[in-house]
């Protein structure tokens, strides 16, 4: 038997996190065991669904490198793969229902659902459908009918019995059918729900395991329940173990935002971010926490997923972002890091030559320095351009008393180097700075702030180097210009 499992989105826009661990559970079960990854997209909920949103979908799956075996822009045999273009399966679907019997319309409007359910709560029992529509003679469904009445598609569930299924991930679950009302298949507006499309298209395209979160595995047994009034074979489920936030409770926006593309803005990789989620519910068995994709695919049983809830740590997170990027070899961390050094201006789209070198000069000064790509563009920008001084840091720094004279004295050395270089840079201001009498950082930090415009950045000596002689010994002079304005400021260039 061939493996085949989904990973089916209701897209919204980006990805959920908590999506992107299923699609990445779905597609590392598939991978694993030699099957097939399906990509449908359950689309029929036009408020929510637009082309762009489907598009985002598409975009953040290729970016976490999580392909498709079927489904959008790959084809398939079972296609189309859009739910909204499947409408008309759907239609068919019923009429096998109603004309069985097995389906029903209703007719109760809103304000008769609530009233019940409150005479229902009242009275002490559980305030569920009661199943009326299902009790209507001919003659009053066709007076409905004659009306114009609204109506939905409901599923008649058995009155007697119970489902029982084994979860792949929480283990069997049993629930009495009397504690399933008879659920709505088709809204008033003639589109399929949930619970009707997706066991459609889950036996029509044979999938084998449905491997989805925790949430949902209360819409199993109807889902069940609909397979078997198909003839269809009962899929193989696994539900996934809840994410948490750092207070316990389920992820959303509260904990800060939770769609893959903040991460893919605020510099984060795939790899690290696939690595990540990997660990969120499942636990390699030799114990690694980085591990490269074809080392999850090797080990990843959906045996060793737990139930517990996953706690979602971004600390952690950033720490193995930045595990990752130090393992980049520079060239390609090059190629990284460049659209978000072009993002903030400080290079062109695409970047000249000179451009290029400089980018390559700085990567292995940021290497190190940084847990996230949009983070190296901070610590570089002074060497571009000229950044203004940060008036805080100027406060803080350049307020202490023997600063004026570092600048005079450093400024005098830098102007009488014969080679502009890193080396010489740093020969001439730890000169400075022995006979100052200073301590390294006090030494220092003042250039960090004059040159590349904050008290953080690059390497100040590299910096310095790449930022070369006239520019650097122009902003030396403009600040002490600025912030020592008197006689003697300017002095020394």
């Amino acid at each position: 038997m061939t493996i085949r499992v989904r990973f089916a989105p209701a897209p919204s826009g980006s990805i959920h996190v908590g999506n992107a661990r299923t699609a990445l559970f779905n597609w590392l079960y598939a991978r694993h065991n030699g099957g097939v990854m399906v990509l449908r997209v359950e689309d029929t909920d036009r408020s929510r669904v637009s082309e762009e949103s489907f598009r985002a979908v598409l975009d953040d799956l290729r970016w976490l490198g999580l392909n498709w075996d079927e489904g959008p822009e790959v084809g398939g045999p079972y296609a189309p793969y859009r739910q909204s273009e499947r409408l008309d399966i759907y239609r068919a679907v019923v009429d096998r229902l109603l004309l069985a019997g097995l389906a029903y319309p209703c007719f109760c409007t809103p304000e008769e659902l609530e009233e019940r359910r409150k005479a229902a709560m009242a009275a002490g029992r559980r305030p569920g459908y009661d199943g009326r529509c299902y009790r209507l003679t001919d003659v009053e469904r066709t007076k409905f009918e004659a009306e114009g009445r609204p109506y939905v598609i409901r599923f008649h569930v058995p009155e007697e019995g119970s489902t029982t299924f084994r979860d792949l991930v929480t283990g069997h679950v049993t629930v009495d059918h009397a504690q399933i009302d008879d659920f709505v298949l088709v809204r008033k507006d003639g589109f399929p729900l949930y619970n009707l499309a997706a066991p459609v298209d889950d036996g029509m395209m044979h999938m084998t395991h449905v491997i989805r979160g925790l949430d949902l595995q209360p819409s199993t047994p109807r889902q069940i329940l609909l397979h078997y009034a198909l003839g269809n074979e009962i899929p193989e489920y696994g539900h996934l173990p809840l994410i948490l936030g750092a207070d316990g409770q389920p992820l959303s926006k509260r904990h800060g935002e939770v769609s893959i593309g903040w991460y893919r803005e605020h510099g984060f990789l795939p790899e690290a971010l696939v690595n990540y989620l990997a660990l969120l519910g499942w636990s390699p068995r030799d114990g690694s926490v980085i591990l490269p994709l074809s080392q999850i695919v090797a080990q990843f049983q959906i045996e060793d997923v737990g139930a517990s809830p996953a706690r979602f740590d971004l600390e952690k997170l950033t720490w193995m972002n930045g595990e990752y990027i130090r393992s980049l070899p520079d060239d390609e961390l090059l190629r990284r890091l460049e659209p978000f050094l072009v993002r903030v201006g400080l290079v062109s789209d695409p970047p000249s030559a000179a451009e290029r070198s400089l980018m390559a000069a700085v990567v292995p000064l940021v290497k190190t320095r940084i847990e996230r790509l949009d983070q190296a563009a901070a610590l570089v920008a002074g060497i571009f351009r000229e950044v203004p001084v940060d008036p805080a840091a100027a406060e803080k720094v350049l307020g202490e008393e023997y600063v004026p004279e570092l600048l005079e004295r450093s400024a005098a050395a830098l102007e009488g180097l014969e080679a502009w270089d890193r080396d010489g840079i740093e020969a001439a201001l730890r000169g400075v700075q022995t006979e100052m009498g200073l301590k390294p950082r006090k030494a220092f930090v003042p250039f960090y702030v004059a040159v590349l415009g904050s008290n953080v950045g690059a390497p100040i000596f590299d910096s310095m180097a790449l930022i070369g002689r006239e520019k650097v010994l122009d902003r030396l002079r403009q600040v002490r210009e600025k912030f020592f304005p008197g006689p003697g400021a300017a002095g020394g260039t």
